[in-house]
């Protein structure tokens, strides 16, 4: 018998193939458009190659995907038996992905709830988890969208970057902020907040930046069950360096993941990115 409910994500959400199987979710790619090509994420274009194409300081752009293409998403949730959709996605404020979805909730066939999680990567991912297992529980639409919402407010992300130039590039970052970057050495750490990417501290060598990263992580676990994703881009000795660290100082941890983002996020953030995300842990 299909679940009552079915979750629609986008690609930038890089939750596992498996997973994504296992849970029954639906996602939707954004592309990558280098010299002019249209790729779709993970499917045709993945981390080192969009990693290749900004060290060659190639153009590379990003790209939301048409309505139609959450319409048959929908369409094809509804064949399948769903009475209901929660489609959840990256921040409003990053992308208008949210809003092409939306066009197609207008128009569906079955009753669909849009989430935007204010976020992106695992910051996405852990609210589309949420709701899966909610699903698979056998919630209702409302149930469900409630589940990715509550998980998306009480997740952090943090991150650093080795260079502020392709946020700035994208204008994901203010050409004011990108300075503080540029001077003297300095790194930048950075957070989401209110669904837009934000300086938060400023520290010196990319040594110090890392070590600060895994102590707002720290703090932001407390002393509470929480789940953990440490996220790279072409870094990942870096990020099982970080992932040992957190595993030993986070006392309540439960699930910790390494994940690669993937060519979207790659694009605006750059090879050697380093990104925390902590959500409290997700039933199982």
């Amino acid at each position: 018998m299909p679940q009552a409910v079915t979750v629609v994500t986008d690609s930038t959400a890089y939750l596992g193939p498996d997973e994504i199987r296992r849970l029954g979710v639906i996602v939707i790619p954004l592309q990558v458009v280098v010299g002019g090509r249209a790729l779709d994420d993970v499917a045709e274009i993945d981390a080192d190659g969009v990693a290749t194409a900004l060290r060659q300081w190639s153009p590379v752009s990003t790209s939301r995907p048409a309505p139609q293409r959450f319409a048959d998403a929908y369409e094809s949730a509804a064949a399948q038996g769903a009475a209901g959709v929660v489609s959840i996605h990256l921040s409003g404020a990053m992308s208008g992905t949210v809003a092409s979805a939306r066009i197609a909730a207008a128009e569906a066939m079955i009753p669909v709830d849009v989430v935007d999680s204010g976020s992106l990567a695992m910051g996405l991912g852990f609210p589309v988890l949420a709701a899966a297992r909610a699903a698979r529980a056998g919630a209702g639409r409302a149930e469900v969208a409630a589940a990715a919402r509550a998980c998306a407010e009480a997740t952090r992300s943090y991150f650093y970057v080795d260079t502020l130039e392709h946020l700035r590039r994208g204008g994901r970052i203010g050409a004011a902020a990108s300075l503080l970057g540029s001077a003297l050495s300095i790194k930048p750490l950075l957070h989401i907040t209110q669904g837009a990417i934000a300086p938060l501290e400023k520290v010196r060598t990319s040594g110090r930046a890392i070590a600060r990263l895994e102590d707002l992580a720290v703090r932001a676990a407390g002393a509470e069950p929480v789940d953990v994703a440490v996220q790279h881009l072409v870094a990942r000795e870096r990020a099982l360096v970080v992932a040992d660290h957190l595993a030993k100082r986070i006392p309540a941890l439960g699930d910790l993941r390494i994940v690669e983002v993937g060519a979207v996020v790659g694009v605006h953030v750059g090879p050697g990115m380093l990104g925390i995300t902590i959500t409290p842990a997700l039933p199982t």
